[in-house]
């Protein structure tokens, strides 16, 4: 099945009826996406999306309003082996969450999280099988490197705000990680504010490259737990909508069955993760697109909450790309860390 076929069955017919498409992934606040979004968020497109021609979408095409043209990618194509059973739900059944979602006290505590080797070596990066801009597949080489196990939490960012004095995000209650969500991810975070926690923690950002190996592996596998959409596997919309309930992120690590190859957690959904490297084409890549360049940062690995954007395709796989200005922050943006390993090698 198709990825689209995937969420027209997953998601509410009116939803995917509602969702605008825009250019750079930019999208049309829907009064009927508001129940999947915070209230603080619903705002103009433009805040995020600075360089958009919204007076050119014509909401009743859909996505080739951008797609036709090759904008944002060129023509959409299914994505091969995202599929999953439409699963028949028990009372109770929590698709894969494991634990409570909100809970007083946390089991990750305040220092920065454990990080996780990865060793050096060649990986296959981005994909040939959806967007122009997340190919060509390609071969890159990195020394060996750490990075964090899990995304950096509330109580983790609480810490360094206490040390430094740096502004609370949006959602913190007096500058207090918000109440039954120490261990969710942090968010309302921008660019600056997950690179300078970072070096505060003695680590820094991961660069697009590390982040996507230690996501995906050496077998170039489309999912961090494989080749095959698994809807019990990551905090996603696909799985919000099939509870019939809104969204929200969720403690870090509550998805094991989503686990990288190399251990890591939320690779996929709960938030997207700001990483160190500009938006540029991968090599090889010959697409002409005014965003490449040294104008916004990438993030990786989807989140709980998808802009309609991605009803042509869910944002969960390893390669998917999203780029956005340094300054923004939202509900669905967090990040981990990274660092050198000694020797390299």
């Amino acid at each position: 099945m198709s990825l689209r076929a995937l969420i027209a069955r997953a998601l509410p017919a009116g939803l995917l009826l509602a969702a605008g498409v825009f250019a750079s992934g930019a999208v049309l606040a829907a009064a009927d996406l508001k129940s999947l979004h915070h209230s603080r968020e619903i705002e103009r497109c433009a805040t995020c999306h600075t360089r958009t021609d919204f007076s050119r979408i014509d909401l009743t095409r859909g996505c080739s309003t951008c797609h036709e043209d090759g904008e944002r990618g060129g023509p959409l194509k299914p994505l091969a082996g995202a599929k999953s059973a439409d699963p028949e739900l028990a009372d109770g059944d929590t698709l894969g969450l494991e634990g409570e979602m909100y809970y007083e006290g946390t089991r990750f505590g305040a220092a920065p999280g454990p990080m996780v080797r990865i060793p050096a070596g060649d990986f296959r990066m981005g994909s040939n099988d959806r967007l122009s801009d997340e190919g060509p597949e390609h071969t890159v080489h990195l020394d060996a490197y750490l990075i964090d196990k899990y995304e950096v939490t509330n109580l983790q960012y609480q810490a360094f705000i206490e040390a430094t004095g740096r502004r609370a995000p949006d959602d913190f209650e007096d500058r207090a990680a918000p109440r039954g969500k120490a261990d969710h991810p942090v968010t309302f975070v921008n660019w600056f504010d997950a690179r300078d926690y970072c070096a505060w923690a003695g680590k820094r950002l991961p660069t697009e490259q590390e982040w996507e190996k230690a996501a995906r592996g050496t077998d170039a596998r489309i999912f961090p737990w494989g080749d095959e959409f698994n809807i019990r596997a990551a905090n996603t919309p696909v799985r919000w909508a099939r509870l019939g309930r809104e969204g929200d992120t969720t403690p870090v690590g509550a998805f094991r069955a989503g686990a990288s190859p190399y251990g890591l957690a939320d690779m996929s959904g709960n938030v997207w993760e700001w990483t160190a490297s500009w938006y540029l084409p991968h090599p090889g890549n010959t697409t002409k697109s005014e965003n490449f360049g040294e104008i916004y940062k990438v993030l990786k690995g989807g989140s709980w909450w998808d802009c309609s954007f991605y009803k042509c395709g869910i944002s969960a796989p390893t390669f998917n790309r999203s780029f956005f200005n340094a300054r923004v922050k939202n509900s669905s943006f967090g990040f981990r860390c990274a660092s050198d390993a000694e020797g390299g090698q």
